[in-house]
């Protein structure tokens, strides 16, 4: 089993950057696709973007292409969201997930991923 740790978040204005981690123990994360989910007061859960284990292949949601760009360093057991050009709709406490996949395999679905991490908050001000 795998433990997931976030971190990275904080409070920044519109048009600015941050860049999440999500760092892995337990296990190697090369055995598992990532992605990152975010969940904005009120709201469902949204996947934001994710990344096959072998990092060959990712996937955005449309609101956030061109903006975010995910990837992975299997040597360190971690996983990065750089967030720029912030919008105060990308509030949200943001996850990493983590579930099996084969090697061009990206998970879009939130409910399928079985590993999960505590959040981050990030907030963007107008």
């Amino acid at each position: 089993q795998v433990q997931l740790v976030e971190s990275g978040g904080g409070s920044v204005q519109a048009g600015g950057s941050l860049t999440l981690s999500c760092a892995a123990s337990g296990r190697s994360l090369k055995d598992y696709v990532i992605g990152w989910i975010r969940q904005a007061p009120g709201k469902e859960r949204e996947f934001v973007a994710g990344i096959s284990w072998s990092g060959s292949r990712t996937y955005y949601t449309d609101s956030v292409k061109g903006r975010f760009t995910i990837s992975r360093d299997n040597a360190k057991n971690t996983v990065y969201l750089q967030m720029n050009s912030l919008k105060p709709e990308d509030t949200a406490v943001y996850y990493c997930a983590a579930k099996s996949g084969s090697y061009y395999y990206v998970e879009s679905v939130p409910s399928e991923y079985d590993y999960w991490g505590q959040g981050t908050q990030v907030t963007v001000s107008s």
